[in-house]
């Protein structure tokens, strides 16, 4: 920035020669003013060319343009002045007469002393508006108080009222240990947790809160105590275990899910990160009913939420404004994908299953009696294949061995649905019942074959799902929603 050149000149610089040069300026730091140059402080000149330059010691040159303005004369001044006054005169005039000629009135109203009112209008307007646009702010509801009705109980108190009813889970697992939530559901030691807090467990155990504590000396081993798995549904992600602790256990109250509104305050107690952090309380709000969630072959519908989940949360209860239990805490999405994107169970529809599983050890599902995996995109188009679910194996005696399903059979349909995975297969399945006949359609060596086939019973919740390798490879429940996540 050195030079600058478009049409500037200064008749004070000359040139290396010593003759005036007015087709271009050349910077020279001598023509400022030593003193200010000095004291580090802005210099500046300017010209007839409109241009200011600033220059600070160490800086680069700046400029900005505001030209000059020619000086008007006197005698110009004095008429221009004279003609603006007499404009706004006659156009005061014009208005005040118009106004009165169109409504008939006068425009200026006086009171009895003759006297105008308009300026204590003006004042008392002006109070008005000072006084309507004040807000009291020193009483401002919470969101917790913007969230919940008006018969509703505060926070610790629902905190005092379920965290009895609050236990932690413990796993040993043949690779190591794992944590997890628990939910007291009836004095006598049924506990409500998820399937994936006690998948692959070899021992469980429960760690009951300190309330139950005789004395305070007592260690955290004597209130853990060894629990039975007395079921499990792999499919909705709830497991029922049972404890004999030698005493009455304090139940939880359940409320109903399907009366939640989006909006209303949401209290998630658990043990985040281990029993280090037992009986961790945090709040938020529902931020949404009835999210269908598609996670390994699994559709499940899902309370979504902003309170805090963690590692070890699973398996806890999702609190209403009443101190009651309307979810089961299922998980979060990592911070990696969002922020404030926690699961849980609906209560309402965790309720049937967690009574089928106290009866029978399983939930009753109707069976086709294979087991697969799904045919991916990328598989299907590199051995030029239909997607779907392929056959890995058929059950002995079970209605897809008897309707004529084989292995390697890639299922393309369900009673005319076309279907691309597990999934949308089970969606359709688990709306018929045990001992219903439905149509299968299978892609086998290059031709479609429609089949009849019987359902039956399933045995066990592990029934077909899923088996290959990349399904596999999962090592929490995150990693499942991590795989929701890439649909994205």
């Amino acid at each position: 920035m050195n030079d600058f050149n478009n049409n500037y000149y200064d008749y004070n610089k000359t040139s290396r020669s010593g003759s005036t040069d007015k087709g271009s300026y050349s910077y020279n730091s001598a023509s400022f003013s030593e003193p200010n140059r000095a004291s580090g402080g802005y210099n500046s000149f300017y010209d007839n060319s409109g241009y200011t330059r600033f220059n600070q010691s160490g800086s680069s040159n700046e400029f900005y343009y505001s030209p000059k303005k020619p000086k008007a004369s006197k005698g110009k001044k004095v008429l221009t002045g004279i003609v603006a006054i007499l404009s706004v005169i006659a156009i005061g005039t014009t208005s005040v007469v118009g106004y009165t000629l169109i409504t008939g009135s006068n425009p200026v109203s006086t009171n009895a002393s003759g006297a105008t009112n308009s300026g204590k209008s003006d004042d008392n307007d002006s109070s008005a508006s000072d006084s309507s646009s004040e807000v009291d702010r020193s009483n401002l509801p919470t969101i917790a108080q913007l969230s919940t009705p008006k018969d509703a109980m505060s926070i610790p108190d629902i905190v005092t009222k379920v965290s009895p009813s609050v236990v932690g889970i413990s796993c040993i697992l043949s690779n190591g240990t794992a944590t997890g939530s628990g939910i007291v559901m009836s004095k006598d030691g049924y506990i409500i947790t998820n399937a994936h807090v006690v998948n692959g467990a070899k021992s469980v155990s429960v760690l009951l809160p300190k309330t139950y504590a005789k004395s305070e000396n007592v260690k955290e081993e004597d209130l853990t105590y060894k629990a039975t798995i007395v079921g499990k549904d792999s499919q909705t992600d709830i497991a029922v275990l049972k404890i004999s602790a030698g005493q009455d256990l304090t139940a939880c109250e359940f409320g109903k899910s399907s009366e939640i509104r989006v909006g209303e305050v949401s209290i998630v107690i658990g043990n985040p990160l281990g029993f280090s952090l037992a009986n961790s309380v945090t709040s938020g709000i529902i931020s949404a009913k009835d999210r269908v969630l598609t996670v390994q072959d699994r559709t499940m519908t899902l309370i979504q939420t902003d309170a805090s989940i963690n590692n070890g949360n699973s398996g806890g209860p999702l609190i209403n404004a009443y101190g009651q239990v309307i979810g089961i805490t299922s998980a979060k999405v990592s911070n990696t994908y969002g922020e404030g994107l926690g699961f849980a169970i609906p209560i309402d529809e965790a309720m049937p299953i967690i009574r089928s599983l106290m009866e029978n050890g399983f939930v009753k599902r109707p069976s086709l009696g294979v087991a697969g995996r799904n045919v991916s995109a990328t598989y299907a188009e590199y051995y030029n294949v239909p997607r779907g679910y392929q056959v890995t194996s058929v059950t002995k005696g079970s209605g897809a061995e008897k309707g004529g399903i084989k292995k390697n059979d890639i299922i393309i349909g369900i009673n005319d649905t076309a279907i691309t995975s597990l999934s949308e297969l089970n969606a359709v399945k688990n709306k018929c019942k045990v001992g219903d006949t439905v149509k299968i359609t299978v892609y086998r060596d290059g031709k479609m074959v429609d089949l009849q086939v019987k359902l039956d019973e399933a045995s066990n919740a592990e029934e077909d799902t899923s088996t290959n390798d990349y399904e596999q490879q999962y090592k929490n429940y995150s990693d499942l929603f991590r795989d929701y996540l890439y649909n994205f």
